[in-house]
């Protein structure tokens, strides 16, 4: 265990301490993380708010299952093949047994259990129907990435219920992000943003070389752009059926 970790958990509100009846389930989709997956997963187990712990390695091969499963505070899944974020997310979703799902990414650097608790503090107080967590301080490009599109994060708290009832989710790999948020905003939930202070992740090109990297990032901006096509077009025709019609008409007058 980090020996760093009581000195943060002293920091953090004792108020957020104060656990309410809700019950929280972190899943964590992994994808070949094994060298970040523990770094994640100690924070979440310092943080002491945390009913249960998953994590869904989605087909590696690289060991990140292995290197997960044989700790007893988490349940580890193994997907058969690689299918993408979002099914990953949905397989621990199902396996999940809280009210409350705290998705992270596998590969975050810089996460502390006072940022877990930063996360699920607008949940627990009442104030948020879902919690986005926001970087700042760990990298200008990731720092920067967030400021353009702050929506568009893997790290958040939202209901089970809520996360379980949308539709096709499982099929839309890295659309997830963007299904969740356009869902969110439909339905009227209230979102509160958390700055995650010196959090960030490594780049694509960065794990996977300039070429490799290079091509699942524009896999990764394809996935995104085809949801939120399909997801405007959908608004589009949705606003249509509910606009009311300005057609005439013409009522009778009533013998009375």
């Amino acid at each position: 265990m980090n020996q760093g970790g009581p000195q943060l958990l002293e920091r953090v509100p004792r108020q957020w301490m104060e656990r309410p009846t809700a019950t929280i389930a972190a899943v964590v989709p992994a994808y070949n993380e094994v060298r970040r997956i523990r770094g994640v997963v100690d924070a979440l187990k310092q943080a002491g708010s945390v009913d249960q712990l998953i994590v869904v390695s989605d087909g590696s091969t690289d060991g990140t299952y292995e290197a997960v499963k044989e700790d007893p505070r988490v349940e580890a899944l193994q997907l058969p093949y690689n299918q993408g974020k979002a099914a990953a997310m949905y397989a621990g979703a199902l396996r999940a047994r809280a009210d409350w799902l705290l998705f992270l990414d596998a590969d975050l650097i810089g996460l502390t259990p006072t940022h877990v608790q930063g996360l699920l503090q607008p949940i627990y107080t009442g104030e948020a129907d879902m919690s986005v967590g926001i970087f700042h301080g760990g990298r200008l490009l990731t720092d920067l990435s967030q400021y353009l599109a702050p929506s568009i994060t893997g790290q958040r708290v939202v209901s089970r219920n809520f996360f379980l009832s949308l539709p096709d989710i499982q099929e839309v790999r890295y659309g997830v992000e963007m299904a969740i948020g356009f869902h969110a905003r439909r339905r009227g939930l209230r979102i509160e943003s958390v700055v995650l202070e010196g959090v960030t992740h490594p780049l694509k090109e960065e794990k996977l070389g300039p070429l490799q990297g290079s091509a699942a990032r524009f896999r990764m901006y394809y996935e995104m752009g085809r949801y939120c096509m399909a997801a405007t077009w959908q608004d589009v025709r949705h606003r249509s059926k509910s606009r009311p019609s300005h057609a005439v008409t013409h009522n009778r007058r009533s013998p009375w």
